[in-house]
Parts: C-alpha cells; structure tokens; sequence
C-alpha cells in the first residue's frame, strides 16, 4: 500500500499503519520507539504493516522526545588538505562508520583548526546537535576537547596530548612507542650504522611516543639519539625533514619515518640525490596505509589497524551513551610489514 497523490509520492504515517495494523495510533508509537510493553501478536501486526507500508519513523519526531538528537560528531582539529590527502583518516572513518553501522546513529565531520577550535565549532558540540563525539588527531592546542566529557560523551583517537594531564578520557590508540622502537629495531638488525628519525609534529602525543620509541631503540644500541627532523605527517614534510637531515648526516644509512607519507616524501628526495633505497638508506615508516603501496618502492612499514581502531571507537561511544561501564583505554597492537623499501 501506498499513499499517493498526482505527481507526487506521500510518505505513510503513523496513523495509516496504525489503521493497517488494526491497533491505536499510541500502540504503534509503543512499537516504533521499542518499548516492551507490547504483547507479541500486537508486535507482530505492527512490523508486518510498518514493511508492507514501508514505514520509516519520523526521527526528529523521536529524537525530540527521547531529547536525543541521533548525531555523534567526528571532530578532527585538522585543514582539509591535511585530512582528505592522508589516507589515515579515510581508514579511521571507514572504521566508525563500520561501528555505527547496525546503530540508529548518524555521523557528522567537524574539521577544527588544527590550532584552536573555532566558536562555531564550540556552540556546535555544545549545542545539543550530537550527543557525542569521536576527536581524531589531537594536539597540544586543544584543550578544549579534553573537558568536553564533562558535557559530552567523548572517545579520542589516540591518547589525548599530554596524558598524564587527562586521565580520565576515553581513548582507543597503538603503543606508537613500541611500534616506533620495533620498526627501528628492525633497521638495526639489518647492520645499520646510523639510523636517524623523521618525527612527526611535537605538539601530538603520537608523534611524542614515536620520537621515543627510535630514540629507545637507537640508545640502546649505542648510535645517537640527535639525528631527529620533525616533519608534519605529510609527504611535502617528510620531502624538506630528509633534506634536512641529509644536509647533517650524509653519511645515514636508515631512516625510521613517523608516517607513510613523510616517508614517502623521503624517498623521494633520497632518490633525487642518487641515493638507492634500501641499498644506500633504507626506510620504515609507520601505518601500512595506502600510501605505503601507492610508490614506485613499495614501503617497509609499522602496522596499525586503523580502521579497526575507528571501529573500536564507535563501540566504545555507544556503549558510554547507552551508559554502559566500558574500558576507557583500548591500546591495540601493532606489527612490522616488510617489504621493498627496508
């Protein structure tokens, strides 16, 4: 059955599934918003009219009177270049948007300034638009994100900057220090000799904990712990970082690189300036993104399962808003993946 006028398709109401079904407008409503209080013969009936009608709930009409808006927010505190040109952040939002799949809840994007966030970015989040967030790639200047749980259900991807000043936020992240010091480790048992670091920005904690995985690795094998140029998670960043380092160490053979795409960019200059890789220098870098595949020289790499990570997220937010006690700190594990470049 269908509710049509010339011209023009009409939605069915509540009311015409409730006459199809042969119960009360306020019997079909029970239904629709799961309350148990419905026999199962009247459950029943009601689902067989909503498919025959094809029924879809008026979800302002819901949202309004569970105060719900259905809405979680995904703030990532980055420009646009920054976040449709890094292949991570599109593994993250398959992710949660995996996790959200089987939930009534839609997501929103918030591109924040990677500085500070914006008023219209505070008045949205606080607002009642959503009714929790996901913030991806946290730095030092967003602050404000890491006392929105007082308003706000809040999961972060990645530890928030600064742990030990925010202990109480939800987050989902890799031991980056461990990866870091594994994917290090592993250019040294290839005899190595002198192994710098292309780190990513020093106002993230990820990019922190990576820093100090190498210098880990590197100190213990008695190389020194100076050969490090911070880029900014891109592949132009990682291009100027190895310039650099080139520039102070010409002699490096290895170099472990925070990010698929600073290594990458890396590649490239070593190979304008003749050197061979990995005869001459090899390189690891760190998230076996697509960016890790998408060169000529196919990138050894750290792993880490982003886009399970975004799907942990998810699941980690729903069950705060269906004020379940969940873990607050979900560290997944990561793994080498070699190939041609080390």
């Amino acid at each position: 059955m269908t509710l049509e006028t010339p011209g023009r398709r009409v939605a069915p109401t509540l009311e015409a599934v409730a006459a199809e079904a042969g119960v009360s407008r306020s019997t079909v409503s029970r239904v629709v918003n799961g309350s148990s209080h419905v026999s199962p013969d009247v459950l029943a009936a009601v689902n067989t009219a909503i498919d025959r009608l094809n029924y879809i709930p008026n979800r302002a009409a819901r949202s309004l009177a569970n105060r719900q808006t259905m809405a979680i927010a995904l703030v990532v505190p980055e420009d646009t270049n920054r976040f449709f040109g890094d292949p991570f952040f599109a593994e993250i939002v398959q992710g949660i948007t995996q996790g959200l799949e089987d939930s009534d809840y839609v997501l929103n994007l918030q591109l924040a300034s990677p500085s500070s966030p914006s008023e219209k970015t505070i008045r949205y989040l606080l607002g009642g638009n959503v009714d929790g967030a996901i913030v991806v790639s946290h730095h030092s200047g967003d602050d404000f994100f890491t006392t929105l749980d007082a308003t706000l259900p809040v999961v972060f991807g990645g530890r928030p900057y600064r742990p030990d000043l925010h202990r109480n936020n939800n987050f989902v992240d890799v031991d980056n220090a461990e990866g870091a010091a594994m994917g290090t480790q592993y250019l040294l048992d290839l005899g190595r000799k002198r192994v710098a670091t292309i780190a990513g920005p020093d106002n993230m904690q990820a990019a922190i904990d990576r820093t100090e995985g190498w210098q880990r690795a590197v100190r213990a094998s008695g190389q020194p712990t100076d050969l490090v140029v911070h880029g900014d998670f891109t592949m132009a960043g990682g291009a100027a970082a190895m310039r650099e380092l080139l520039e102070r160490a010409p002699d490096l053979d290895g170099v472990f690189v925070a990010s698929d795409l600073m290594a990458t960019g890396a590649i490239s200059v070593l190979r304008d300036r003749g050197r061979s890789v990995p005869g001459d220098v090899a390189v690891v870098g760190f998230d076996d993104s697509s960016a890790a595949t998408s060169g000529e020289i196919q990138l050894t790499t750290v792993h880490q399962p982003s886009r399970e990570m975004g799907a942990e997220m998810a699941r980690m937010l729903l069950a705060l808003l269906r004020g379940e006690t969940t873990e607050r700190e979900r560290v997944m594990p990561t793994r080498m993946v070699v190939r041609d470049s080390a």
